[in-house]
């Protein structure tokens, strides 16, 4: 059975005064804000207002999982108590709202747990996010919210630095490049777990239920034509080799590509050329036979490598808001395709001029969607530059989910939204596409651009699976980082990818220019 936690809390200025409550959803194992919850109520009490959140974030863990077993956490020693039933309810404000929230789940499903308020700092943030607004004469709207932001920064803040010594997994990837480059090829990818083995099953906590050993690939497979199964390789989560499943053929980056039949000249996905990967063979040279992998020369070990040129540096902007947004709905390319709304409107001017201070972007390439080119639109305008359409970067096809939020879908189709949630290979009900799909639409994506924007900043403004999967790929991390990343509408990112087809993630989720 799910397990949920729930944090809620509240606060009145004045005790009675303005009053306000949070409350917020978290995956008991990985932390994860599954759901927030705020909310201006007038003139009441400290008490009042924590009983409020409380039934706020009953009810918000409810529309996710009905079936759920509820952990609850609350600063509040009396609601605490009162709850588990071991102090008695008198005050006749508070028997209502006791009582409401004993309905919300029923009796034995929930537990209360007392905590210090610096350990609710997500619910309080929430509360006094709702009174602020409430001063303002407005109420709390969650795409104004930094609570949860806030709240994983103090989480990191706490974190202990790791404790093992730099460049581990730079010196990993040197190796494997130079066994490549020796000649052991590409048939037996090197080991990289520290297991000896070449090939593994993915196992342990991070690891997706369906994952299963990654088989040897082909010697003179291209590498595109791995896009064209999903089942050729799957992820290996104990091997780290977690590029597989986005079409790598061995972990030797990105650069890999398919020449054309009988001309030597490597093609997009249109069929367009592109430029060449760095050591493809001068005009005029023999190219190789088609399906050769590339295997860039070994780099130095250590802090010195050779020097790569300037990187194909992608700033990655997620659109503004449309009505969807705010409301937390699934809104993919299989939908009605929203237009912004006045406050992604007003996001769209707000990074517009952001980007225009920065003076960096060279180029501009978008996502087909309306959202995103007008977001798009707004850029251009400021810096004088032209947008290109790119199909690769649409958002997934949520199917028959497009419209829905979480607890709706969960409500209408639990089985699918199930094993959506539990391997990247489902797709959502009525033929939407998988995350490993969408891994392999923007892998073979972001091959092309990088080739064709060598050294120069591009701007790509698309949608939150993209930009996970981007980010994703790039660190190497496995299909469920995607539900542990936070990008919020018009937030920024970035990721620069070098000659020898490694990638340095430079930014996630900035949105200071909003503020």
């Amino acid at each position: 059975m799910r397990e949920l936690v729930v944090e809620a809390d509240g606060g009145s200025r004045g005790n009675p005064g303005p009053a306000g409550y949070g409350a917020v959803v978290l995956d008991p194992a990985t932390g994860e804000t599954l759901a927030e919850a705020a909310e201006y109520i007038g003139v009441a009490t400290n008490n009042v207002a924590e009983y409020k959140g409380l039934v706020a974030g009953l009810k918000a863990a409810r529309e996710l999982f009905p079936d759920a077993l509820v952990h609850v956490r609350m600063d509040s020693k009396l609601v605490v108590e009162q709850m588990s039933g071991r102090w008695k309810i008198k005050h006749p404000d508070m028997k209502p709202l006791a009582a409401e929230a004993g309905r919300v789940f029923p009796p034995g499903r929930v537990r209360y747990e007392w905590i210090p308020r610096e350990r609710n700092k997500h619910a309080d943030r929430l509360a006094n996010e709702a009174m602020d607004a409430g001063k303002r004469g407005l109420q709390w709207e969650p795409s104004a919210s930094t609570a949860g932001l806030d709240a994983t920064a103090a989480r990191n803040a706490a974190t202990p630095p790791p404790s093992g010594p730099p460049g581990d997994a730079t010196a990993g990837a040197a190796r494997a490049r130079a066994a490549l480059a020796s000649g052991a090829g590409p048939a037996a990818a090197p080991d990289t777990s520290g297991t000896g083995a070449s090939t593994g099953t993915a196992t342990g906590s991070g690891a997706w239920p369906t994952a299963v050993a990654r088989p040897t690939a082909p010697s003179t497979a291209p590498d595109d034509a791995l896009f064209d199964a999903e089942e050729a390789v799957a992820a290996s989560v104990a091997s780290g080799d977690f590029e597989a499943e986005a079409g790598a053929l061995a972990p030797v980056g990105h650069a890999a590509r398919t020449e054309a039949p009988g001309t030597g000249v490597s093609t997009t996905e249109s069929g367009a050329p592109a430029a060449g990967p760095p050591g493809a063979p001068a005009a005029g040279t023999t190219p190789a036979p088609v399906g050769t992998v590339h295997a860039p020369a070994a780099p130095r070990q250590g802090w010195t490598g050779p020097d790569m040129g300037a990187p194909a540096t992608f700033v990655l902007l997620r659109h503004g808001e449309t009505a969807l947004t705010p409301e937390k709905r699934f809104s993919g390319s299989g939908g009605s395709d929203p237009e912004l709304s006045a406050a992604g409107l007003r996001q769209a001017e707000a990074v517009a001029e952001a980007l225009a201070a920065r003076g960096t972007i060279q180029e501009i390439v978008s996502s087909p969607l309306a959202r995103c080119r007008r977001t798009a639109g707004a850029v251009a305008a400021r810096l004088g530059l032209d947008v290109r359409i790119e199909q690769g970067l649409r958002e997934t096809d949520f199917g028959a989910w497009e419209g829905l939020t979480f607890g709706e879908v969960r409500e209408r189709y639990p089985e699918d939204l199930d094993a959506w949630l539990a391997s990247p290979k489902a797709a959502p009900t009525g033929g939407g596409e998988s995350f490993a799909t969408v891994a392999r639409r923007v892998a073979a994506t972001r091959d092309r651009l990088t080739a064709a924007y060598a050294g120069r900043t591009v701007l790509l403004v698309t949608h939150v699976t993209p930009i996970k999967t981007l980010v994703r790929l790039a660190l190497g991390a496995p299909p469920e980082s995607l539900f542990r990343m936070e990008l919020s509408a018009a937030s920024i990112s970035a990721v620069a990818y070098y000659a020898d087809g490694n990638a340095s993630v430079r930014l996630l989720n900035d949105t200071s220019h909003l503020r």
